[in-house]
Formats: structure tokens, sequence, C-alpha cells
């Protein structure tokens, strides 16, 4: 190598030996620290040592880290020190005053550690994604082709219409219809696990009579099936239909008791719908049965369309659930008010909704050994639909990596499979738009993008807010909800105990408790009131103008 220029070789001589060649090369003296800081004073020689181990050791009190420390002292040395030390003296300065264990107490103060145990409701969370996107936008139910004409039949003879319901449906059917007969570049397929939530009296049952009545009219009655008795169940059943629909009212009370662990044979549903959403691009070995070869079913298709009340199916969720993957395989669409009742409802099923399903039915895409061993048709993707999904992957890594970067464990395991359910839906939106020859195109990217983005982030708000890791952390959050309601009607009232009681008839002891937790949490405030009969306890949830005197008490 050739010898580097004089300039060079004269700041390495400074590095090397500053002492000597600080004032020669721009070292601070004392006139240069009085006249850049009045707050500064200059370190001189002789005290450079005591002086930077002296503060030092006040950092590492705090929890300073010896790299943190090493960064301030250097920049102390350089701008205070007359002349500064050599770097890798202040280096060691640091590195042996990093060996001493920090202050407890000082450095929970510093790094406000009570205001972080006891945060405010409301205020910023280190979990990404925690706001609320609010439900469903109506644009996102929209599917061109045969999603969108099933739907609006539905909601044509409904006698109480509902289009989440309705588009939660006609989804799911057309993701049935083209199971096993297509897939994408990335050897997706269109199962999908969709749950309608909704309030009784909404209309479930009439959106699982169309499709059953289309399933008919096109010779597929064979493919529905209406509850889960067990693992082995399902699993019997994809065998003699290996492209099956599921369609479950109240799947709240099978994840119910999947969580409280009461019966070893709901454990195995939830398991067995894990594997089968799973094996839509693979092959599935059956269970060994005694008389009879180990099975296989060649590329399952299980599409499962489960209804149930809203509050009830997050209150049947446990962390277990939101960590396995099963609850990052749904795609769950929340109900808004009841729709208008009507009478006088009936029409027939249009021709074109009935040959649309009977050609899914009869296509056959490598001829009549499709049923046993099918080769899906490709469904092309544009370039511009390529690089719309390579976009929307990028958005979707980024927030996994927020979430495993704060531990969020239900957040990295819900947003693992977000792009996973986009491709899914793209491929569903193509076979709607034009099954005869279906493209995924840009259009087919947004509409999933967006459909998986906001249905992933309000599954993971909805769970947040009702989901227990106990027993006794659900009537915490029971509780809430209760102060909740209230202060949706009544503002900032307090909400007389009486009134909890009625809702939440628990023993004194199990309201006190609970009571006493959320207190130390400063998620409620609570106080007794006196009157000329009995003492009244009242309740209410934090005020951004409560007084002082109603936090202490």
């Amino acid at each position: 190598m050739p010898d580097p220029p004089a300039w060079l070789a004269a700041a390495l001589d400074a590095l090397v030996s500053p002492e000597s060649n600080g004032a020669a090369h721009g070292s601070p003296t004392i006139a240069h620290v009085a006249a850049g800081d009045a707050e500064a004073n200059a370190i001189p020689a002789g005290q450079r040592n005591a002086t930077l181990a002296r503060l030092a050791g006040t950092m590492r009190r705090v929890g300073m880290t010896g790299p943190e420390m090493a960064s301030a002292l250097v920049r102390v040395n350089q701008d205070r020190c007359v002349p500064p030390l050599a770097p890798a003296e202040v280096e060691r300065i640091a590195a042996s005053v990093a060996r001493y264990a920090p202050d407890a107490v000082a450095r929970a103060l510093a790094e406000n550690h009570f205001d972080q145990m006891y945060a405010e409701p409301g205020e910023a969370d280190d979990e990404p994604g925690t706001e609320d996107p609010g439900p469903i936008p109506a644009a996102l139910l929209r599917v061109p082709g045969f999603i969108d004409e099933v739907m609006q039949y539905t909601l044509d003879t409904a006698p109480y219409p509902e289009p989440v319901l309705a588009f939660a449906g006609s989804l799911t059917l057309q993701a049935l219809l083209a199971g096993r007969k297509v897939r994408d570049a990335m050897d997706n397929r269109t199962n999908l696990y969709v749950l309608g939530l909704a309030n009784s009296g909404v209309g479930k049952d009439h959106v699982r009579k169309v499709n059953a009545r289309i399933l008919y009219e096109a010779g597929l009655a064979g493919c529905l099936g209406t509850s889960f008795a067990s693992g082995e169940g399902i699993e019997d059943r994809l065998f003699d239909q290996s492209a099956s629909l599921f369609q479950v009212d109240e799947i709240d009370g099978l994840l119910l008791r999947v969580s409280q662990a009461r019966d070893a044979r709901h454990e195995a549903i939830v398991s067995m719908l894990l594997q089968m959403y799973s094996s839509a691009a693979s092959v599935y070995v059956m269970r060994a049965k005694a008389g009879r070869e180990r099975s296989v079913i060649d590329q399952p298709c299980l599409c499962l369309f489960g209804t149930a009340v809203p509050q009830h199916f997050y209150e049947s969720l446990s962390a277990r659930l939101m960590t396995n993957g099963f609850l990052a395989r749904l795609l769950i669409l929340e109900c808004r008010k009841r729709g208008e009742g009507r009478d006088d409802v009936y029409r027939p099923l249009p021709a074109s909704i009935v040959d649309a399903a009977r050609w899914w039915a009869d296509f056959r895409p490598c001829g009549n050994l499709g049923e046993e061993h099918p080769v899906p048709r490709l469904v092309p993707t544009t370039p511009d639909a390529l690089a719309a999904f390579a976009d929307l992957r990028r958005r979707i890594d980024a927030t996994y990596d927020e979430c495993q970067a704060v531990g969020d464990n239900p957040g990295m395991a819900i947003w693992a499979r977000a792009y996973e359910k986009a491709r899914r839906l793209a491929l569903v939106y193509a076979c709607s738009a034009d099954r005869e020859g279906p493209v995924i195109t840009p259009e087919s990217v947004a509409w999933s993008g967006a459909f998986a983005l906001h249905q992933t982030r309000r599954m993971l708000y909805m769970a947040r807010q009702y989901a227990s890791e106990s027993e006794f952390d659900g009537k915490r959050k029971r509780l809430l909800d209760v102060l909740d309601q209230w202060r949706r009607q009544h503002g900032d009232e307090w909400m007389p105990f009486w009134r909890i009681n009625r809702k939440l008839p628990w023993s004194n002891r199990e309201h006190e408790e609970v009571r006493d937790t959320l207190l130390q949490q400063r998620l409620i405030e609570y106080r007794v009131t006196t009157t000329r009969g009995r003492p009244g306890a009242v309740y209410r949830l934090p005020t951004a103008t409560a007084t002082a005197t109603e936090g202490a008490a």
C-alpha cells in the first residue's frame, strides 16, 4: 500500500499522543471550554482520571451500561479535559466502573419504573398495533363476480339483511368451490376459516341456508358439515369428501372448553383444524386404524364458516389459542346493527349463481383423476401485482419485527400469518371475478392486502380487550367492560356498586380482590359515599379531570 498523505499521518499521530499534539490540532484548552459553555468546567491534567471515574460512577448508579458510559465519557474528554486523555484510557475507566452493580432504587426512579407499572389507561403502549381500526369498512365487502352476486341474493332474501354476514358466507362458499382446483405461484390454496360475529337474531342461520341451497343445486350437498364431534370425525369426513365446508354456529363454546381444558376431545378438534389448514397443498397422513392400512388425503380442502356472539367469542380465547396459530388462521368479521326486518323475501336462486356453482363442481383441471390426486390450475400473477405483493410483505414483516422487538408473542403469532391470508384472499378474488380465466391483478392484491391488514389489526385489538390469561384476569376485564359501558351512557358519573353487583354477581371477596388489583394498576377509581343510610361504594373509570382527592380516595 502507498504511504498515507501527510495530513492523515498528522491526525493519526494526534490520536496516539494527544497530550503533545492536542494544542496544535485543535484540542480544547481552558479558555476554549470557558468560552464555549458557561456551565462546563474544564478538567485540568492531574484531575482527569478521577473526575471521569466519578462521572462514570454517577451514570452507573442509575443503571447505564459500560458502552453507554464510554460514549458519554469520550465526549466529556473531548470537550472538557485539558489536554484530553487517550481514547483507550477513557474506555478503560468506563469498563472498570461497569463492574459495579447499579443502585436498584436510583435506577427505578431514573427510568420511571413506577409510572410504567401504573400507567394510566389510554397512554402509549409498547405493543405495536394496539389502536382500534374499527369495524371493517363497507368498501372491503365487495368482490366482483360470484361473491358479489351471492352476497346480493342473500341480502335480498334475508328477513333481517346483514352485509357482513352475507359477505362472509359468500366468501367461504367461493373458497370451497375453488378448493383443490386452483393455486398461485407460491402454492397457496383457497381454504379459508371465516367467522362472522353477530348478536342473536341478526340472521346467521339465513346465510347458512343460502350456502346449503346453492351447493345442493350444484350437486355438492355432500360437502356440507354442521358441527365438530371430534378431531377423528373431521379426518374421516375429509377422507370421504376431500373438499368440505363446515358451517358451525356458536363456535365460541368449543373454544371455551378448549381454554378451560375440560375435555381432551375439544383440544383434538383445534389441533386437527390447525393441521388441515396447513395441509391444503400437501398430503395429510391419517391415523392408523385396526384392520386398515394407514391412508392419506391428498391436498385436503377444509373451509369453515363459523358464527358466534362477539363478546362471547373473544372471552373464550386463551393466551394459548392466541399464540398456537389458531387465531392467526381465522378471518374474523364483526357485524353491525341488526338490519330492518321485512316480509315477502322469498326469491328463487338466480340461474347465473347455479350455473357458476355447477361450473366449479364439473371443473377438472387434470381430468377424471383430479378427485383423488388433483393437479390444480396455476392462476398467474401480473408483474404489477407481484410488485404490490412485495410491498405488502415488507409492511407486514416490519410490523412483525416491531412485535418481536417488544416480546409481543400474540402479535408475532397473528402477524406471521397475515401475508399468507392476503395471498389466499387474492386467489379467491381472482376466481370470483373470472372463473374461466382467473388472474391475480393489482386490484385483487389491493383488496386482499387492505382486508388482511385491517382484519389483523382489529382481531388483535379485540383479543387484547377480552382474551384472558386466567379466570381472575377475565373477571378484571369484565369489570372494566361494565364500567366502560356505564361511561358511554352516563359520562363521568360514578357507578353504584349495587348496579355492578347485579351484572357481576360475585362474592364479596371476589369483588374486593378484583377492585384492589385494578386500583393498584390505576385502572379504576373507587370511593365510599356517606349518606343518611348505609355507606355506598361507587366506581368509575379514571377521568382526565379527576382531582387528586378523588384519586386518593
